[in-house]
């Protein structure tokens, strides 16, 4: 990879990489760490990718198996506060805020394909991919976050 492709996929992909890692970490310090990572992962690579699609997906999964490793490190964090999170992302109104909370607030489990469905726009089947589980895995894990979510929001807005 020349270093005017580096750049590009850096460019249109470092954005997409800390919102991954930021959805699974629960911290922006380690989001921020697992950016620099990757691309310094995707720099190195040998890697030959057939598209932009590719590089995309590629960056993802490598996002996701840093934020997992990182996690089962013995000096891990604790996790920010929802709340907290919520402070360090720009919004426009009040309910994005309250479900940005609400989101977060889910286990990783939950959040992560949610994440990927929504904001990512990745299909049910890429998902699975992604996170090597099975499209049902995928969809009971979309179904019950959506309960636990309607549940919070609902519960909020009382």
């Amino acid at each position: 990879m020349n270093r005017n492709e580096f750049e590009r996929y850096a460019r249109n992909y470092k954005d997409t990489v800390y919102r991954v890692a930021l959805n699974y970490s629960c911290s922006p310090a380690d989001a921020e760490d697992a950016v620099q990572e990757v691309l310094m992962r995707l720099y190195l690579s040998k890697d030959r990718f057939e598209n932009e699609e590719h590089v995309r997906r590629w960056m993802i999964r490598v996002t996701l198996n840093y934020c997992k490793n990182l996690s089962r490190a013995a000096r891990r964090r604790s996790p920010t506060p929802p709340e907290e999170l919520a402070l360090s992302v720009p919004f426009e109104a009040e309910e994005q805020i309250a479900l940005f909370t609400a989101v977060m607030g889910l286990p990783e489990k939950y959040r992560v394909p949610l994440y990927l469905f929504y904001y990512e726009e990745y299909s049910v089947r890429e998902i699975g991919n992604i996170l090597s589980i099975s499209e049902s895995a995928v969809t009971t894990r979309l179904s019950r976050a959506r309960v636990m979510l309607r549940g919070e929001l609902e519960e909020a807005s009382v």
